[in-house]
């Protein structure tokens, strides 16, 4: 009888949290910056957290880790294609996968972010082949070259999506005349479903997924569209014209900047925050209860966020601006109003995120890394260190995990204990 109970038990309990496992994945548990760890290090001794380990001697690559309880995994560019790699905690590479065709143009190394699910791995290349792994042997389970087959239709710097997978679903946006996006069975890669075409071309973003109302939905912004899917039946929900609205300053700086979009948007109750550069406005939108129907809210020209992501902290949104490619502010906006709180100088622009009441925020040029309180009052620097190891852009973004602290530097990786 108690094996019975416990069967039923871890039977309900896989039924309500779905079938997937997410372990690790792009920008944290719900793909929004935010990590949920604690007992987390509130000042840095002067010389930084200590560093553990660091490898400076890995594929080139601008995505981030993903970890789980034995490895981490990462990818880069080796000769002309991209790899997924695993590492031990010690830095050592435990095996190494060709995924597909490396973009060989302006910023070619490798971008998109390993999902790891239960003991699969699902990656991107730069040329849109969408692949399962196994996470213990690096082995391809299976591979399907989305982009050839879809007629996806790619900016100039190729794919940089990092895959979203939701129950049996793993999802990609190929974007162009045939579809925008599709869902693979994550565990054969056989299609579910694909939408139909919104004749855009892709943006350099990761979907996020909203669970509200009964509904799964996945979001994502192309080019020139913000939209909506249903994760069950691949329906456009919804759909804005992001590049027609508040692009009247980005137009000014080139007609090319209000179409480059390349952060994921925000989510909280039944409102959408969509940000991206160029002097590009950032937009808060209203969408209705059945997602059927998307309204603006407010505009606001402060937070134009380049590549380096927002998060959302008690009803305010931090992140960088741009002023141009090379610098950058840091600014708070409040979320009901669209208002700015502060803008205040820090070396330049870069990426952020959250934990523990703290805000982390990478400088993409020098690599200072910089602790900062979570207040909407004022941009106020707890502590700071310079990343060591590495070179060009620090473009990728910070991951926690088991209070370690992981920087990602093209060739480097380096790993800091953060615990208190």
């Amino acid at each position: 009888m108690k094996i019975l109970k416990l069967t039923l038990i871890l039977t309900f309990a896989t039924y309500f949290s779905g079938s997937s496992q997410i372990i690790s994945q792009w920008r944290g548990e719900n793909r929004d910056g935010i990590y949920k760890e604690t007992g987390l290090l509130k000042q840095w001794p002067a010389e930084g957290p200590k560093m553990l380990w660091f490898n400076d001697q890995l594929p080139k690559g601008y995505s981030s880790p993903a970890v789980d309880e034995k490895a981490l995994f990462i990818t880069g560019i080796i000769d002309t294609l991209d790899y997924l790699l695993a590492l031990d905690f010690k830095g050592e590479i435990l095996w190494k996968t060709p995924i597909g065709k490396a973009w060989m143009a302006s910023f070619s190394d490798s971008k998109s972010t390993p999902a790891i699910d239960g003991d699969k791995l699902y990656v991107i290349s730069d040329h849109g082949e969408l692949s399962c792994v196994n996470k213990n042997t690096g082995e391809i389970i299976w591979q399907v070259d989305a982009e050839k087959i879809y007629g996806g239709k790619t900016g100039s710097w190729g794919v940089c999506e990092s895959p979203l997978v939701f129950n049996d679903m793993v999802f990609y946006t190929p974007a162009g005349d045939k579809t925008t996006m599709v869902a693979f069975n994550k565990e054969t890669g056989k299609e579910i479903w694909k939408t139909e075409t919104l004749n855009d071309f892709t943006g350099y973003v990761s979907p996020i997924l909203i669970q509200e109302n009964g509904m799964n939905v996945v979001v994502n912004v192309l080019g020139n569209y913000v939209f909506g899917v249903n994760a069950d039946n691949g329906k456009i929900l919804f759909k804005a014209p992001y590049s027609e609205i508040g692009s009247e300053a980005s137009l000014k700086v080139g007609d090319w900047a209000s179409i480059i979009n390349t952060n994921s948007p925000l989510y909280k109750d039944h409102e959408l925050y969509v940000t991206s550069g160029y002097d590009h406005s950032g937009i808060k939108f209203k969408l209705s209860d059945d997602f059927s129907k998307i309204e603006t809210v407010w505009i606001d020209s402060v937070l134009d966020v380049h590549h380096g992501g927002v998060v959302l902290v008690d009803n305010h949104i931090y992140g960088s601006n741009w002023i141009d490619n090379r610098r950058g502010n840091w600014c708070c906006v409040n979320w009901e109003t669209g208002k700015a709180t502060y803008e205040a100088e820090w070396n330049t622009k870069g990426s952020i995120i959250y934990a523990d009441g703290m805000l982390y925020c990478y400088d993409e040029k020098k690599g200072n890394i910089a602790l900062v309180e979570a207040t909407s009052e004022a941009f106020k620097i707890i502590s700071e260190f310079k990343v060591p190891y590495g070179k060009g852009p620090h473009w990728s973004h910070l991951v926690i995990k088991d209070k370690k602290l992981y920087v990602r530097h093209e060739d480097a990786l380096m790993v800091y204990d953060i615990a208190k």
